[in-house]
């Protein structure tokens, strides 16, 4: 007897067998296994932070505020933290009821472990911390020029603030056997010359902390990473405003390395969003310089060799 030359359709049996085994495979073993049968990358439709719960400091403007957006977009409940009242509580009233505002200032310890208890007694745990509260030097001068003063508020905010984040995350996320932390540190971190002194001692000290804090935690589960970013135009950058902003983003997309690109909030936000995602389970203690190459790269005797033909 000839056996038939077409095969048998699969029961639906065997098709709920698949994808319970799909499932419980790592999300980017599910995306290599799909790509590879169908063609196309439908997992990556799927949302990336589904089920999680994240707080995000600093998140009433710039990267923050892309990341909350981000964030709730890829399905987190997101408690954005910030001391600009009103531009954080109009942003989480824009975006719905999984994302609520609560005013903190990162540098107090009571407001941060209020924070935290906070989002644990509304949602009943904590996925994603991301200490990215920050501030800028008020002036541009020299080591020589910056008073002890303008150093102590950088590190109040900068680093004291992450430190206490990263604190009293962890004092939750050890209990349930795993969670991330982030940090937003900066490009000058990987490269000298482009930061003042005291903004560049606040960075440093956070990616110290970072691969410290991976080492600590790795025990519980906890991944502990960086996003550092390049220049971008935020409220941050002195003289920014709607009709600056243009001007602000081409003056950091010549300096950059990457020609014909600029470096903008949503790139940092994408960044993190990546660190927070279950695509970086095995990833920690990794400072991620979002800079397009910048310090990596001294373009001086390419340019020699190979100049741009206009």
């Amino acid at each position: 007897m000839k056996q038939s030359m077409y095969k048998s359709k699969p029961s639906s049996k065997d098709a709920e067998q698949k994808a319970s085994f799909l499932s419980s495979l790592p999300r980017n073993l599910q995306l290599h296994i799909v790509t590879k049968m169908t063609g196309t990358s439908s997992v990556a439709s799927q949302k990336r932070l589904a089920g999680k719960v994240s707080i995000i400091t600093g998140g009433a403007s710039g990267i923050g505020a892309s990341a909350v957006q981000l964030f709730h977009e890829n399905g987190a409940k997101v408690v954005l933290a910030d001391i600009q009242d009103n531009l954080g509580q109009a942003l989480a009233q824009k975006l719905g009821e999984d994302v609520c505002y609560i005013h903190c200032d990162v540098s107090n310890e009571d407001e941060v472990s209020n924070l935290v208890d906070a989002t644990v007694k509304k949602y009943g745990k904590l996925d994603i911390m991301y200490n990215n509260a920050g501030i800028l030097d008020r002036s541009l001068g020299s080591i020589l020029d910056t008073p002890k003063s303008d150093l102590d508020r950088l590190i109040g905010v900068n680093l004291v603030g992450c430190f206490l984040g990263a604190k009293h995350a962890a004092r939750v996320m050890v209990t349930q056997g795993q969670g991330c932390i982030l940090f937003t540190a900066s490009a000058c971190t990987a490269i000298g010359g482009l930061a003042t002194p005291a903004y560049a001692v606040t960075k440093h000290g956070v990616v110290g902390l970072a691969k410290n804090l991976a080492a600590e935690l790795g025990q519980y589960g906890i991944r502990v990473n960086c996003v550092s970013p390049f220049g971008v135009a935020t409220p941050m950058c002195e003289g920014f405003s709607a009709d600056t902003a243009p001007m602000i983003e081409e003056l950091l997309g010549q300096m950059g390395n990457l020609k014909g690109k600029m470096p903008k909030v949503e790139d940092m936000a994408r960044a993190a969003l990546y660190l927070a995602s279950d695509e970086a389970n095995y990833v920690s203690g990794m400072n991620l310089v979002v800079d397009g190459g910048f310090s990596v790269v001294n373009p001086t005797m390419m340019q020699a060799l190979y100049p741009a033909k206009l």
